[in-house]
């Protein structure tokens, strides 16, 4: 199994295959907009904008499951990465990613480790770095923010 192998729902609810993102480097990240690690929007769309180029796509996943950090309708979350970050990269419908809920695209991310053990969703701005051919080869930590591990990416789409 493979990221391409999921469905997700965009912000006007049409399901989406994630196989249209075949070929590409994914980071797919959970997000909120009432959160310390909002700022990180910024750092994630100048990525975005530096390697889009070369094959990087940013799948922004809001998620209102720790401390409701993600208000609003999928609508005006957009509005405010929009405005406030001037995001380009695509954007879903919010979604659950921990617990019983979790939507099974996360299902899977979580397990996608060398223990091969669900290793759970701790908070917001978590992001997992898949290869071209659809595996999990990175996660990074909310703390991490995207210079950080900007060259694990650029390797990623070297290869």
């Amino acid at each position: 199994m493979t990221v391409y192998d999921f469905h997700v729902f965009a912000q006007n609810g049409e399901k989406v295959s994630l196989s249209k993102f075949e070929g590409k480097v994914l980071l797919i990240v959970n997000t909120a907009t009432k959160c310390g690690f909002t700022p990180q929007y910024d750092a994630l769309e100048k990525m975005y904008e530096e390697l889009k180029d070369q094959g990087l796509e940013i799948l922004d996943f809001p998620c209102n499951q720790f401390f409701r950090q993600a208000p609003g309708s999928d609508e005006e979350i957009n509005a405010f990465c929009t405005l406030r970050f001037n995001t380009k990269f695509t954007r879903f419908k919010k979604i659950s990613v921990k617990g019983n809920e979790a939507d099974p695209l996360y299902q899977w991310l979580i397990c996608q480790n060398e223990k091969g053990k669900p290793q759970s969703i701790k908070w917001n701005f978590t992001k997992f770095l898949i290869n071209r051919k659809g595996e999990v080869v990175g996660r990074f930590a909310p703390t991490e923010k995207p210079e950080d591990f900007l060259d694990r990416v650029k390797e990623e789409l070297n290869k």
